[in-house]
C-alpha cells in the first residue's frame, strides 16, 4: 500500500510541475529572486523533478514578456547570470490561483453540484 501511495504521489507531483510549471517557478521567485540552475535544483528538491533547460528558460521568458517577472543581469563568480525576479502582475496571479484553490479543491463545491442534480 506504502509503495502504491509513493507513486501515486510522485505522479501527482510531475503532473504538477508539468501543468503549472509557470505558477510554480513564480511561487519559486516570490519567496526568493533566483536564476535558472537555482529554480532547477528547487524544483527537482521539492518535487522529485528536474526541469529540462528546454522547458524553463522558454517559460522564464514567457513570464518575463508577459509582466510577471522580471530579470536583471548580475556578476557571480566572474560570470554574468540573469536573476528573476517576481513582479506585482505576477503577485496577483499567485494570490488569484490561490483563491481559485481555496475555492474549488475543498470538495464543498462537488457535493454542491451532487445535492443540486
Amino acid at each position: 500500500m506504502g509503495s502504491q501511495t509513493d507513486d501515486v504521489l510522485e505522479e501527482l507531483k510531475r503532473r504538477f510541475v508539468n501543468e503549472f510549471l509557470d505558477l510554480l517557478i513564480l511561487r519559486l521567485v516570490d519567496i526568493q529572486p533566483a536564476w535558472g540552475y537555482r529554480i532547477i535544483k528547487k524544483t527537482e528538491a521539492s518535487y522529485g523533478v528536474k526541469l529540462r533547460h528546454g522547458a524553463l528558460y522558454p517559460m522564464l521568458n514567457t513570464l518575463e514578456k508577459r509582466g510577471f517577472m522580471i530579470s536583471r543581469k548580475d556578476l557571480y563568480k566572474g560570470r554574468i547570470r540573469k536573476t528573476y525576479e517576481i513582479t506585482a502582475d505576477g503577485k496577483k496571479l499567485l494570490d488569484i490561483f490561490d483563491d481559485f484553490l481555496k475555492e474549488h479543491i475543498s470538495h464543498g463545491d462537488v457535493k454542491t453540484k451532487e445535492k443540486t442534480e
